[in-house]
């Protein structure tokens, strides 16, 4: 009986431990159900904003609420209609919802059931607009008043401070349509330049705005910026622009920037849009407001969301920052689907581990799992937290650094302009002494040609000089005209004087043609003339001898047509789109500019509210155009001068721009005497000045053939396989680096040593050359003594290499003479010749279908490594055959001259006397007793 009922204990001690332990492990399941968020329905109410605005919202919010798995959101949308949204949210109180979540197309009509709402209990979050009264709990959005100040600021700074404006404003009555107008108005007090033509209302749709645009077609004429509420209006103000073709540029800006296909960062990005404000939609900040009022905790009443400039300075960045985002986002709606099914996983076990002892096993493991998938959870969303204030912080990084790259590159400016004017003072005590040589007779009689160079040369560094200033002062300084009233007519007339002499030593035909003997204009005379001594010192650059150059003027409607045709080489339709781009130069074989000539005139031009266009076709010439328009409207009293024309300086300017085709250098210098000379030299140089000094330079020692383009320069090396090559290394076709790289992996040049020239002077810019297989990297300007020193030196080494080569020296020896491509010619030219010893018809022929060069490549590839003929190479390979076999072999002479391809033994004995001074049966008695 004792032994029965301590049975029973420990049985009912068993059973009471497992029933607390079941108890335990459901309480302990219970507990950590508990941690979860309780469930909250919130209803959302959408009616303002463009459909991608409002799509962009409702993701935030879904996104956001993917952190709160416990809440469910009910989302409703007016699409604009405000009675519609009204009977929306009236059913969503019907749905017993915790919190209200709105956003108002207009105040008034909504003030009514949002108060109904408020004062049921149920908060109210307002996005984007408030309504009539204070009756709600929390706003969240933008301070549109600030939004419309800073889009003034914007644009009265991209403006310059003047212009006329038209303003697309939102739908009538609605709260941002009013703060944004009033915000924009008052911005743009400090700029009293900038007048707003036009205020029209778009009702935040593209169509409404592009027909209101449509009506005031005939007054775009004056107008030179747009700024629309939001991004749709003004992108469908671009629209009406370009339908109406109109050629005066006009500025585009909006609101919004929101992110994806047709948003407004694409079109910043674009350029449809020139800046847009970024304006939040305010969804995260909502549902994150909104569990903080469910949970009772602390927050603001009102949400203002902060707002920046989004333009090509940082459109990029921003975008690149909101693909993070979403990517991030995606990240956290994966987490949480991972985290359902686990917690689908665990509601199941739980139920089987309630009846079974098995199955409380398995709850407390699953149960441990699952509150460790819960931690990890939370350290994920917390990770996510880090990372997303990570990534505000990096974003607040880089626009900083966007504010200091552009500082710099404007200290850059300022020391490229300081400097340039120091260069002045220099020039002029070179230009002024160099004018008296080339004065003096004698001096110019043994140096005209090197004086020639200089002079013109200086006053090409001179031009560069003046245009850079220019371009700085305008670019950067706000310059302003200072225009007067002048015949054009006269003044080209003028400018093309200076070119006459320059037509007559080209013959080329140049020929002047106006509408009008007078046709008065007002215009900077110090500013305009530079824009046409530039378009015809190109037009003389680019037209060949015995061309055809016409300047005309004509009047047409209100506005002055300029001009300039020539039958030149013309540019493709590529070049054409980019001739005007800041430092863009044309890829031809001819001289090369700064890029920046152009560049300058397009911008004289839009100072003078004029422009400049141009129509090339390839081979068939180039016309540019300009266009002034008449009378002085355009001008601002402070941009017009009674200063008159002063010739002086039009004459000044003249030297400047026409020296460089005063002594063309249109061909390749061919009056150098033919000299005859063991070693040649092939020189590739784009610069025909510096290909003709070099030439001559070099002519009096050396063959000279000489190519102007990469292309040219492979050709050459190919047909005439010189001694040695001097390069360029930018030059239209292939570059320098890339004609050393194609010949030294060539088998029919690989052994030609080469020199680049260049002007870039980095060490890694060295490197790179010198990686190209280059021999030598020489950096412009050099001196030709040094050059010429660095090639006496290539050359002579090149020559103690081949009598190296052609020694006796070990095969080991040898491998190390050479490089890969050559070691390897040589070789296979001695297995060839080595196959072939004992035919005694094997020639030249055989060699240069084996090897796969011509005749005239292997006679010279072998004459640069070998210093002998091919003729001489096989003699002497067959005779050191024979002496071989001589000495060690027991063959009679008679099998020796047929082993070793010779037709007679008289023959072999006449050759082999020849080279070892003995006949063959004399040299083996010498050597059979050694």
């Amino acid at each position: 009986m004792n032994n029965q009922k301590k049975a029973w204990e420990r049985l009912s001690s068993i059973l009471v431990q497992l029933f607390i332990l079941i108890f335990i492990v459901i309480i302990f399941q219970r507990c950590s159900s508990k941690k979860t968020d309780p469930e909250y329905l919130i209803g959302f109410s959408q009616c303002t904003g463009a459909d991608l605005w409002r799509k962009t919202m409702s993701a935030e919010m879904k996104m956001e609420l993917s952190l709160h798995p416990g809440a469910k959101l009910i989302y409703t949308d007016a699409d604009g209609d405000s009675d519609k949204q009204v009977e929306q949210v009236k059913w969503m109180l019907k749905q017993n919802i915790d919190l209200l979540i709105i956003s108002p197309n207009e105040a008034q009509p909504l003030t009514p059931v949002v108060e109904l709402a408020y004062k049921k209990g149920i908060p109210v979050i307002v996005i984007d607009r408030k309504t009539a009264s204070n009756a709600y709990t929390a706003y969240v959005g933008a301070d549109n008043f600030q939004i419309g100040k800073t889009a003034a600021a914007y644009v009265g700074s991209a403006l310059h401070g003047e212009g006329n404006i038209i303003e697309i404003m939102g739908l009538p009555g609605s709260s941002p349509a009013i703060e944004r107008q009033r915000g924009f108005s008052e911005g743009l007090k400090q700029f009293p330049g900038i007048t707003i033509k036009h205020q029209l209302y778009g009702d935040w749709l593209k169509r409404n705005a592009e027909q209101q645009l449509k009506s005031l077609k005939t007054t775009f004429l004056d107008i030179d910026g747009i700024f629309a509420h939001n991004d749709v209006m003004a992108s469908g103000a671009r629209e009406v622009i370009k339908q109406l073709n109109l050629t005066r540029p006009i500025k585009v800006f909006g609101i919004d920037a929101l992110p994806g296909a047709g948003g407004g960062l694409q079109l910043v990005s674009d350029k449809v849009l020139d800046a847009s404000l970024l304006y939040p939609t305010g969804g995260k900040e909502a549902i994150s407001t909104a569990f903080k009022i469910l949970k009772k905790e602390p927050f603001a009443k009102e949400n203002i969301l902060q707002s920046i400039v989004i333009d090509s300075t940082n459109v990029e960045l921003m975008k690149l920052q909101g693909d993070k985002v979403r990517s991030q986002y995606k990240d956290i709606e994966r987490q949480q689907v991972l985290l359902a099914e686990q917690e689908v996983l665990f509601s199941n076990q739980q139920t089987v581990l309630n009846i079974t002892v098995i199955a409380l096993v398995l709850a407390v493991v699953f149960g441990g799992l699952a509150f460790y998938s819960l931690l990890e959870n939370r350290k994920i969303n917390k990770r996510l937290n880090l990372k997303n204030a990570e990534i505000l912080d990096q974003r607040n990084q880089l626009i900083e650094m966007s504010a200091k790259a552009e500082l710099a590159t404007e200290a850059k400016l300022n020391f490229f302009t300081n400097i340039s004017h120091e260069f002045r003072t220099p020039l002029t005590l070179i230009l002024s002494p160099l004018q008296d040589l080339l004065n003096n007779e004698k001096v110019r009689h043994l140096g005209g040609t090197n004086l020639n160079h200089i002079h013109k040369n200086v006053y090409r560094l001179l031009r560069l000089v003046n245009q850079l200033i220019t371009y700085r002062k305008i670019e950067y300084e706000n310059v302003k005209i200072h225009a007067t009233p002048n015949n054009i007519v006269e003044f080209i007339r003028d400018i093309l004087e200076s070119f006459k002499f320059n037509a007559q030593q080209l013959n080329i035909n140049l020929k002047f043609t106006a509408s009008q003997q007078e046709i008065l204009v007002w215009f900077d005379a110090n500013m305009l003339d530079k824009v046409i001594f530039n378009l015809l010192s190109n037009a003389f650059k680019f037209t060949p001898r015995n061309g055809t150059i016409s300047v005309s003027v004509e009047r047409k409607d209100e506005s002055i047509m300029v001009r300039v045709q020539d039958n030149g080489i013309g540019m493709s339709k590529e070049e054409s789109e980019h001739i005007f781009d800041h430092f863009y130069q044309v890829d031809t074989n001819s001289i090369k500019g700064s890029g920046l000539g152009l560049s300058l005139s397009k911008e004289i031009m839009q100072i003078h509210h004029g422009s400049i266009e141009v129509q090339s076709t390839k081979q068939h010439g180039t016309t540019f155009t300009l266009t002034l328009l008449s009378g002085s409207s355009h001008f601002s009293e402070a941009e017009k001068s009674n200063v008159e024309l002063n010739k002086a300086d039009l004459g000044e300017t003249a030297r400047i721009y026409t020296s460089e085709i005063d002594l063309p250098s249109l061909e390749i210098t061919s009056n150098i005497e033919p000299r005859v000379h063991d070693q040649s030299i092939l020189i590739v140089e784009d610069n025909l000045d510096l290909l003709n000094y070099l030439q001559e330079r070099f002519s009096k020692q050396y063959e000279i053939f000489a190519a102007h383009t990469g292309t040219d320069g492979l050709a050459a090396a190919y047909e005439h396989v010189p001694d040695l090559i001097i390069s360029d290394v930018v030059m239209p076709g292939i570059t320098g680096k890339e004609l050393t790289q194609k010949l030294k992996s060539d088998i029919r040049t690989s052994h030609i040593p080469i020199i680049l020239l260049t002007a870039r002077a980095s060490n890694e810019q060295q490197i790179q050359g010198l990686d190209s297989m280059a021999d030598a990297y020489i950096v412009k300007p050099f001196d030709s003594d040094v050059l010429l020193a660095k090639v006496n030196n290539l050359l002579k080494n090149r020559v103690l290499l081949k009598e190296h080569y052609t020694s006796d020296v070990s095969t080991a020896k040898q491998s190390q003479t050479y490089n890969a491509i050559d070691r390897k010619f040589v070789n296979d030219l001695a297995a060839i010749v080595a196959q072939n010893l004992a035919n005694e018809h094997f020639n030249v022929d055989d060699i240069c279908k084996e090897i796969g060069i011509s005749r005239v490549q292997l006679y010279r590839k072998v004459k640069a490594l070998l210093n002998c003929t091919i003729t001489e190479y096989i003699l002497s390979r067959r005779l050191k055959k024979a002496r071989y076999l001589l000495i060690n072999e027991g063959y009679s002479i008679s099998e020796i001259t047929y082993m070793v391809g010779f037709s007679t033994p008289n023959y072999f004995a006449t050759v082999f006397k020849g080279k070892y001074e003995c006949s063959p049966s004399e040299f083996k008695k010498k050597h059979q007793g050694k």
